[in-house]
Formats: C-alpha cells, sequence, structure tokens
C-alpha cells in the first residue's frame, strides 16, 4: 500500500466566515451535515481529491491540512517521532468508524495521518 493523500481541510478561526468565502469565490457547495458538523467541501467536480472546513485551535493560526492514509496509525505515529516530528493530537476513532492522529513535521507543519473504518 502506498501512502497518499486522501484529502484535505482548511483549518480556520471562523470556519462560517472561510466557508462562505470560498463558495462564494469558487462556487463550491459546502454541507455540515454530518454527526462532526464537519463542513464538507463539493467542488463541482470529478478531478481533485476531497476536502472539507473545521475550527483551527484556539492557539493555532489558520492552515490547510493534509490527510494522509496509512495502514497503522500508531505505527505511523512513532516513526514520526523518532524522525523529529511532534504528535498534537493522538489515536482517536471518529465517529464513521475512521482513525486519525495529528503530527507537526520537524518544521513544524501539521499533518494528518487516518487509516479508514472497516
Amino acid at each position: 500500500m502506498g501512502r497518499p493523500v486522501m484529502k484535505w481541510q482548511i483549518l480556520a478561526k471562523n470556519p462560517d466566515c472561510a466557508a462562505q468565502f470560498y463558495t462564494r469565490l469558487f462556487g463550491w457547495s459546502v454541507s455540515a451535515d454530518n454527526p462532526l458538523g464537519y463542513r464538507m467541501i463539493d467542488t463541482g467536480s470529478s478531478k481533485g481529491i476531497p476536502g472539507g472546513i473545521w475550527p483551527a485551535p484556539p492557539d493555532a493560526p489558520s492552515f490547510v491540512q493534509l490527510f494522509v492514509e496509512v495502514e497503522d496509525v500508531a505505527a505511523t505515529l512513532d516513526q514520526a517521532r523518532e524522525l523529529g516530528g511532534n504528535i498534537v493530537i493522538p489515536p482517536a476513532k471518529l465517529p464513521g468508524g475512521d482513525e486519525m492522529a495529528v503530527f507537526v513535521d520537524p518544521e513544524g507543519i501539521p499533518i494528518a495521518v487516518y487509516r479508514p473504518g472497516a
């Protein structure tokens, strides 16, 4: 298995404002009709990978984050730590069954790793 980038998200201080901005700018549709209230983006194209909008952590600036699919979230975090990364969100199961975690690389770039639920 490779480790493809499967998703991206915009983490914004004001997610509703960000959703409104990108809807107007690019004509994207944004829906929060899911258990977490996650603002899922539909770009209106079959090209590209899906994305969404989520609130940025209180002490962090707004940023864009990639989601990389991995076979083993915990093992990937261990390897990231060994290579100089820091874990900022430990592994967690999401309502749909996916497992995810977030680390920052040695440059301070946050990357999410996830394993789709069965």
